[in-house]
């Protein structure tokens, strides 16, 4: 083996051919940018047929009691165990609040309003819509976090709506003295249309029971030119403690046997049909697939990129 020694003439060639070396080496580079935090995108949207839908992120909320909210009845140490399986931390989760616009081609149908008006209204204008370009507003159920958006200072926050939700559900809240009910929906009845089973807020939108979660909660399908989607509402409220232990009692399940019986049949029927769905309280964009797992629940699925092909 042949040793070369450092020459002059070598130190020289390199320095000409890095020229700036020693600059670089003497200036240590610095992270100006403050940290930003965690972000969501405000919205996602995709087609359905002839039909454009657009998941809206109205709200999260760090939730730091989940046991206290999911799993009830679950036996000892099961619900640690199916977190750490599924990389959850069992004493923190995110929960998302995501209403639904439905562009049908005819009408705009809007799905749930969230918490308030001012965080409906600012996540609809950053989607590319304005209160007065919704024609219906469905309500799914009556809580809160459902119906916080029908209502502003001056008034109704879509003035140009027609109202549809489910007959067993408004009567039960109608009757209950809720101040929320009173205040937001009680006062929009005359324009409200109240639907069974199997009723119809436009074409190609059918309600479907999912009693349980409240009274008269409904989840509703979707179809034009033979797709096909669900939304689910809060018939399952997270994709790991509801689906794959549908058995599991959620805290705000008004009738916790209905609302489990209710879950295994929807998602039944979603895991038979391999359709997507959208659920109020998944993660955000909210939109995935389930099947069957070993324990008679469901494994969820996140869409990709099917609803773009």
């Amino acid at each position: 083996m042949t040793t070369r020694s450092l020459t002059r003439r070598m130190a020289l060639a390199a320095g000409a051919a890095f020229p700036f070396a020693p600059a670089l080496l003497a200036t240590p580079t610095r992270a100006e940018a403050p940290l930003m935090g965690p972000a969501f995108p405000a919205f996602h949207r995709f087609t359905l047929g002839a039909f454009e839908v657009t998941t809206l992120l109205a709200g999260a909320r760090l939730n730091e009691t989940p046991r206290e909210t999911f799993g009830l009845n679950a036996p000892e140490g099961e619900f640690e165990a199916l977190s750490e399986a599924h990389f959850l931390p069992a004493d923190r989760a995110q929960n998302f609040f995501t209403p639904v616009v439905v562009n049908t081609g005819a009408e705009v149908v809007l799905f749930d309003t969230g918490l308030a008006a001012d965080a409906i209204t600012g996540v609809l204008a950053q989607a590319g819509f304005t209160p007065d370009q919704i024609d219906v507003v469905v309500l799914t159920h009556m809580h809160g976090d459902h119906i916080g958006g029908l209502m502003t200072e001056a008034g109704p926050t879509f003035a140009n709506a027609r109202y549809v939700t489910g007959a067993v559900e408004h009567n039960h809240w109608s009757a209950a003295g809720n101040e929320g009910f009173d205040k937001n929906v009680r006062p929009l009845s005359d324009k409200t249309s109240f639907v069974d089973d199997g009723g119809t807020a436009a074409a190609g939108i059918t309600a479907k029971a999912a009693f349980g979660h409240s009274p008269g909660h409904m989840a509703w399908h979707l179809e034009s030119d033979g797709k096909r989607l669900m939304l689910t509402a809060d018939t399952a409220n997270h994709y790991v403690w509801s689906l794959a232990r549908p058995d599991w009692e959620v805290r705000f399940d008004s009738d916790k046997p209905a609302a489990a019986a209710a879950r295994k049949e929807v998602f039944g029927m979603i895991a038979a049909d391999r359709i997507p769905f959208v659920g109020y309280h998944m993660p955000f964009p909210a939109v995935g697939y389930v099947e069957p797992n070993a324990e008679g629940g469901f494994r969820y699925v996140p869409a990709s990129y099917q609803m773009m092909i």
